[in-house]
């Protein structure tokens, strides 16, 4: 196989692998529409981010939409790998439990919960606004690329 006879599998496999991505948005539109409003309404979006500011241990609920979020992602393409960046903004935001000793370094222990839910929702959105296109975009719309940077096919 020459060089160019292996991109053009490779991007054959790449389209392919872009259209079962849309595929699976339009089947999954509904409940990614659900995640997002649920992830945008007042207790799921309003409220958590103004507890960041409040300086309340609530702060730390985001990371349980965050972790739903990301799943419900990953399940859209289980065969591929998320974006490594993505997925260590994810690792720095969750996993953490409220102690008193955090209060004294609050942006420093909280600000990775609300950055790594924020970067989940604005993927989900970009999921969900995305959802009712039947072929790639061209041009490629700046949301729609962020979301095959995540699926690690841009």
């Amino acid at each position: 196989m020459t060089g160019s006879e292996a991109f053009t599998a490779r991007e054959r496999e790449r389209e392919a692998a872009e259209k079962a991505l849309l595929a699976k948005l339009r089947e999954r539109s509904a409940a990614l529409s659900d995640l997002l409003a649920r992830s945008s309404d007042h207790w799921g979006y309003e409220d958590p981010v103004y507890r960041f500011y409040h300086q309340s241990f609530k702060v730390y609920y985001l990371q349980e939409e965050t972790k739903s979020i990301v799943a419900a992602l990953r399940d859209l393409a289980p065969d591929r790998p998320l974006n490594p960046w993505f997925l260590e903004i994810v690792t720095l935001g969750t996993g953490h439990e409220f102690t008193a000793e955090h209060n004294a370094r609050w942006t420093e222990v909280t600000r990775p919960i609300i950055e790594a839910f924020f970067h989940a929702r604005f993927l989900l959105e970009m999921a969900v606004r995305y959802s009712d296109v039947e072929e790639p975009p061209r041009p490629l719309p700046s949301g729609y690329a962020a979301l095959l940077y995540l699926y690690g096919l841009r």
